[in-house]
């Protein structure tokens, strides 16, 4: 069972980017939404696995839209992402209701499974 992904970004070059990259590595890419609103109604109609939520939307704050996509589909797991470092964040990441946080340069497949853990939606081969 492949885990499901919504990507969340309001960078339309790093959702194609981070879509072909991530199902290139086997994660299926369900979605993407570029606003809050968009990913409030995408995270609903779809249920994803897999919320990976960028920190700066235009105009908005994935800080602010976690703890509500976390209320409102609480099954869907949030992984927040940036281009800044962990470092200028880390304690923002660590209040919010997330399970961690990837810099947009290492994002993979293989980076965004470590971070899940093993559980349902991990690959049994």
């Amino acid at each position: 069972m492949s885990t499901r992904c919504l990507i969340v970004d309001d960078s339309a070059r790093f959702l194609e980017a981070a879509r072909a990259l991530l199902e290139r590595d086997g994660i299926r890419v369900v979605g993407v939404a570029s606003t809050g609103a968009e990913a409030l109604a995408r995270t609903a109609e779809l249920a994803p696995d897999v919320v990976l939520l960028d920190l700066d939307l235009a105009g908005e704050s994935g800080l602010d839209l976690a703890p509500v996509l976390a209320r409102t589909s609480p099954s869907a797991v949030i992984v927040l992402t940036s281009a800044h470092p962990l470092e200028d964040v880390r304690e923002l990441v660590a209040a919010a209701p997330v399970r961690g946080f990837l810099h947009k340069s290492r994002l993979s497949g293989q980076a965004l499974r470590d971070l899940l853990g093993p559980g349902p939606g991990s690959p049994e081969h």
